[in-house]
């Protein structure tokens, strides 16, 4: 029997159109499958570690669950390489205690290494020095010259041994490893999100900024230098993919007593604040620790020593300096991602 109002040829014909249909429908099903799972997901994460705001920023596969994972060893490493909490391997090791764990040695030994890169321009042992002058801690003073000098005989890199798993430090050093501890962790971030599939991504751990591949769609990411002047703008941009820019200035943290600024950057010949002409310095490398520990051994170094070092070729880095009087150099490599609407020049190779 019909059903009510069909006929027959109408009921074949609509047969014939459904069979069609999902025929059509379970060829496409893998293709759409396939579109579907390439569409880019985001996800983003606001933290504070290391006494500064970290983002992250994500797309890809599970982005959400893998910025997660992220999150975490940013907690762990701060847990790992402070120098203030008592139960951090570093704090421990600064309070005597020789044993700390492989990786934890292993950074030591590669801010040593850094250290005598740059002829202990970067120096990890400046702790005492940094005590003294109230970084860290926020009881902000003037050391006196006899307090400096004393304190200058306990600091150095020639201080430190380590052994295998084991850390001596000479009566009086301590170590502070701030100057590469966020760029060995945005380094460890980008590994963790690149394992886990991730194509695109973005990361600020501070003054710290790392790229993985290149923006969703295509393009380099666009990162802006602060201006020293006016933190609150840039005074130019550098393009990157699968790259990091760390930037050091005597702007980001400082006190003032008696109508005198004085910065956190300090020179480890003098054991006061550098004085080398320079007011910023913005490294870009894909090796995110030498880009931190370079950020403050060329603000240390100056434009004459930092050029030197560049051109010596041993170490893989572009930089961008600003000079107390605003005149902006970059290196060579960076002619073709460096912009900005101020004058510049580029140093000579």
């Amino acid at each position: 029997m019909e059903p009510a109002g069909f006929a027959g040829g109408e009921i074949c014909e609509w047969d014939r159109f459904m069979k069609r249909f999902f025929f059509l429908l379970f060829l496409c099903l893998p293709l759409l499958l396939l579109l579907s799972g390439c569409a880019e997901t985001e996800a983003s994460r606001e933290c504070f570690a290391m006494d500064t705001v970290m983002q992250l920023r994500a797309y890809g596969p599970q982005a959400a669950a893998v910025l997660d994972a992220a999150e975490q060893e940013i907690y762990r490493l701060e847990g790992l390489l402070s120098c203030q909490d008592p139960e951090a391997e570093l704090t421990r090791c600064n309070a005597g205690s020789e044993a700390v764990s492989e990786e934890t040695a292993a950074l030591i030994q590669t801010a040593l290494d850094l250290s005598a890169a740059t002829g202990g321009a970067y120096d990890p042992t400046l702790y005492p020095l940094t005590l003294a002058w109230g970084f860290s801690g926020g009881q902000y003073r003037v050391p006196d010259e006899a307090e400096l000098s004393a304190l200058r005989t306990q600091t150095g890199a020639e201080h430190v041994q380590v052994d295998g798993c084991r850390v001596r430090l000479d009566a009086g050093t301590q170590l502070d490893l701030g100057g590469i501890a966020k760029g060995y962790t945005a380094g460890r971030v980008r590994k963790i999100l690149q394992d886990a599939g991730v194509r695109a991504a973005i990361v600020s751990l501070g003054g710290n900024v790392a790229a993985i591949g290149k923006k969703p769609g295509g393009g380099d990411w666009i990162v802006g230098l602060q201006d020293p002047q006016d933190p609150g703008s840039y005074f130019g941009t550098v393009a990157v993919s699968g790259a990091c820019v760390v930037t050091s200035g005597g702007y980001q943290r400082y006190f003032e007593q008696d109508g005198v600024r004085y910065h956190h950057i300090l020179d480890p010949k003098t054991g006061r604040p550098a004085a080398s002409g320079l007011q910023s310095v913005s490294v870009v490398s894909q090796d995110d620790t030498l880009a931190d520990a370079l950020s403050t051994a060329l603000f240390v170094m100056g434009l004459d020593a930092g050029a030197a070092l560049y051109r010596a070729g041993d170490l893989a880095f572009e930089a961008v300096f600003m000079t107390d009087d605003g005149s902006i150099w970059i290196t060579p490599g960076l002619a073709g991602q460096y912009q900005s609407d101020r004058p510049y020049q580029v140093l000579q190779p």
